[in-house]
């Protein structure tokens, strides 16, 4: 027994060091920062951490074809990082502001030699969220991974103050722009596809400030947990990825306000916001073949919050 105990020890010491969660990123305060809708990442003070440098493929998805909504930054961009560096070819989709952080991330994609595909435009449109998925298939050669991320999230502290139009707005991008896309996609999905949709703690626990968003994101999860049933049978999974408090530009574009932004995560038992790239792994995993019994689940990923 002492022998085996020895073994053991010696690979934990040989493999990768233990990391102290409390401490590998950086904690608030945080400065006041603010940024007209839809925000770059680039310009965040301190800048989040997608992976770029840190994410390591092992070609896990050697060969997918991926389309992202939201996939210039925050967990989109994390996700479209990873899903290149184990092999998979990667469409992103963003709004036309959001070009700068985009451009960045097909240059990564590309960098490992992978096809990058950006088409850029507004999901509210039914319209084109046809043409999106349309354009992906062409450009990809066909789809095998559906990531619903893009989101909109804007805080306002009185239902008085949330008008129609901005109601509107929030609705269309998180649960219409999902329906949509997914309805297009879904004559291109074989069995073995994958389907993830972001959703979020404020599912579950919202916030007083995110009347409509948390709306969203209940509608997000049940929407995972039915079509999960409805698309079992034909061999194609459906799951959901529920952050908790995420350093994104989400946050510095009237996602939260200020004082939130200055001691945004400190609530959580870590102490502290994730980073986009801490979730990357989340999203490799529910797309990967080893996950094939995992359809209809949320997996929480909030620093210690206990949600969902």
């Amino acid at each position: 027994m002492k022998e085996e105990s020895k073994i053991v020890t010696n690979t934990a010491t040989n493999g990768s060091p233990l990391e102290d969660p409390t401490k590998k990123y950086f904690k608030p305060p945080f400065k006041e920062q603010t940024q007209p809708w839809p925000g770059l990442a680039s310009k965040m003070s301190p800048v989040p951490d997608h992976g770029e440098k840190s994410y390591v493929g092992s070609g896990r998805l050697t060969g997918r074809k991926v389309l992202i909504t939201g996939g210039d930054s925050g967990i989109g961009r994390a996700a479209a990082i990873a899903y290149a560096r184990e092999g998979a070819d990667v469409a992103i989709n963003y709004l036309p502001e959001e070009e700068p952080d985009a451009k960045e991330v097909i240059e990564l994609i590309k960098k490992e030699g992978r096809k990058a595909i950006a088409i850029p435009g507004d999901i509210r449109a039914e319209e084109f969220c046809e043409k999106l998925v349309k354009e992906a298939v062409k450009g990809l050669g066909g789809l095998d991974i559906l990531v619903n991320n893009a989101g909109r999230q804007q805080s306002h502290q009185s239902i008085l103050e949330l008008s129609t139009e901005q109601f509107d707005w929030t609705m269309k991008t998180n649960i219409y722009a999902p329906f949509w896309i997914t309805k297009a996609a879904l004559p291109h999905l074989k069995p073995g596809s994958s389907i993830i949709v972001t959703t979020s703690v404020q599912a579950t626990d919202p916030s007083p400030d995110l009347f409509d968003y948390a709306q969203t994101k209940a509608a997000n999860t049940s929407f995972v947990r039915s079509m999960a049933k409805q698309l079992g049978p034909k061999g194609i999974r459906v799951n959901g990825v529920s952050p908790g408090p995420i350093w994104t530009v989400l946050q510095v574009t009237g996602g939260s306000t200020q004082e939130k932004v200055k001691q945004f995560g400190k609530e959580t038992p870590l102490g502290r916001p994730g980073q986009p790239a801490e979730l990357a792994s989340i999203y490799v995993q529910l797309a990967a073949n080893d996950a094939s019994y995992s359809t209809g689940q949320i997996y929480g990923a909030a620093g210690g919050s206990g949600q969902p």
